[in-house]
């Protein structure tokens, strides 16, 4: 499949294999077919990419092809995934009761790192790091000090018992929530546009202000929504103006 399509025949096709069999089931069970986001996995990027670019070469999938990478990281690929997952039927009942678990320790560790850490406590620790001390500071204010969560979790006897791994992505959460909120704020910009579906039987050479290389690669792609329609290689700004016009119009009628 990975080959057919253009992309490398290694965790490329996998990925590939894994939708199409997902969405083969679904179809058979009378359920529409599962369509990640690029918000939402790297598999979502890739086929995005493959439908609306297409590719010269054997397509390899890397993190800078994804523009919400800061949302798409290792450490939270259980919180992206598994409700999806379990949705669709690809989640036991073990594995799901084993993500809830784990998600209600995250969300305390977020909630214990919010609080007040003790002052004299907090006062010794950021003086060894070379930092000055604020009164009232939190856990979460020393972890934005360069302070390491493992350090904190030893000095203030935090966290017993929750895996490194949790930890860990509670502290990436903490230490980038400036990042984290500006591509949260771009990819509920993105998710509007997806919400923008297009007709599948819209007849792109009867809209009357459409370039003509965008009214060629529209009809070839067939895109699903406005989305996708805007990362179409030769589709330009004006050209998903005139599209927004187009639907609006047409839901007025």
């Amino acid at each position: 499949a990975g080959q057919i399509n253009g992309t490398s025949g290694y965790e490329e096709a996998a990925a590939q294999g894994l939708i199409a069999g997902l969405n083969a089931s679904l179809k058979l069970r009378g359920l529409p077919p599962l369509i990640l986001r690029r918000d939402q996995a790297y598999i979502g990027v890739l086929i995005d990419d493959l439908v609306t670019k297409g590719t010269d070469e054997p397509y390899r999938m890397m993190t800078s092809r994804a523009e919400f990478r800061l949302l798409l990281r290792q450490d939270n690929a259980d919180v992206r995934l598994t409700e999806i997952g379990r949705e669709c039927g690809l989640v036991s009942d073990e594995r799901w009761e084993r993500y809830l678990e784990r998600k209600k320790m995250r969300g305390e560790v977020l909630k214990t790192l919010a609080e007040r850490a003790d002052n004299k406590q907090a006062a010794a620790l950021l003086e060894a790091h070379g930092e000055h001390f604020t009164n009232g500071v939190t856990y979460a204010d020393l972890l934005r000090r360069n302070i390491p969560i493992a350090e904190i979790k030893h000095e203030f006897d935090l966290f017993e018992g929750v895996p490194n791994d949790i930890l860990l992505s509670a502290e990436t959460e903490v230490r980038y929530e400036g990042y984290l909120k500006t591509s949260e704020r771009e990819r509920e910009k993105a998710k509007k546009m997806e919400e923008k579906p297009l007709p599948p039987d819209i007849d792109y050479a009867n809209i009357d202000g459409l370039r003509l290389e965008a009214r060629e690669k529209l009809a070839r792609i067939r895109p699903l929504n406005l989305g996708q329609a805007e990362r179409i290689s030769g589709v330009n700004p004006a050209d998903i103006a005139v599209l927004m016009v187009y639907l609006t119009l047409k839901e007025h009628k």
